[in-house]
């Protein structure tokens, strides 16, 4: 999952990106408000956390930019303000949930993943098609229920996959959901994340669009 952070203080945002990768989440950090909406222009985030007291162009007006603008990224305002006033009116301009800091970590995750879940209208943690069963909140995955061994790419992959089965997915749109600003994406990385999975799943599961990209189907 691509997760845009938006935070101002260095050393909390540097803390909140690790421990978010370290969770799984692709994170891109920006530091003010413009920066800001200049990537929710540009990229594709399924949540954004979004810091209140940004330099530039403040949290709020970035919400109620966002939903003129009908923008459907999950919000989850992350802020030192916790008087019931700040939250309503966080939530009022169409903030999805409200987290005062500091919080802890694991709760910001289990947030995040909830938001996540109501993006792609799923009640339940568990993610299922067929024989083949993700648990996105232990990165576990299994075929038939037996566990399989993935790597982080391949397990992010399978997950975008399984979001929308049978929709297909450019490679564009793969590279943009599995990579953030800083990495370097080789040429061929989806194809060989791709070639991996049909090995350990089986060949049948993902289907190549010619010319258009692929789609994870039930085998």
């Amino acid at each position: 999952m691509k997760v845009l952070l938006a935070e101002d203080d260095a050393m909390l945002g540097k803390g909140i990106q690790r421990g978010l990768e370290q969770a799984g989440f692709t994170v891109d950090w920006t530091r003010d408000g413009l920066a800001t909406q200049a990537a929710l222009r540009n990229q594709t985030y399924q949540v954004l956390l979004l810091d209140i007291g940004l330099p530039g162009l403040d949290g709020l007006q970035l919400l109620q930019w966002l939903r003129a603008e009908h923008h459907g990224v999950a919000v989850l305002v992350v802020s030192a303000r916790d008087a019931v006033q700040d939250r309503v009116a966080g939530l009022n301009l169409g903030a999805d949930d409200y987290l005062t800091k500091p919080f802890d970590l694991d709760e910001l995750v289990a947030r995040v993943h909830a938001l996540s879940r109501r993006q792609t209208g799923r009640a339940e943690p568990d993610m299922q098609l067929g024989r083949l069963t993700l648990r996105p909140l232990r990165r576990e995955a299994l075929l038939d229920d037996k566990a399989i061994t993935l790597a982080a790419r391949e397990y992010d992959l399978l997950l975008v996959l399984l979001e929308k089965p049978g929709a297909v997915f450019s490679r564009e749109q793969l590279e943009s959901r599995l990579y953030g600003w800083q990495s370097e994406v080789a040429s061929n990385a989806v194809e060989v994340h791709v070639h991996h999975l049909r090995r350990k799943l089986g060949s049948e599961w993902i289907k190549n669009v010619r010319g258009v990209g692929y789609k994870l189907v039930a085998a």
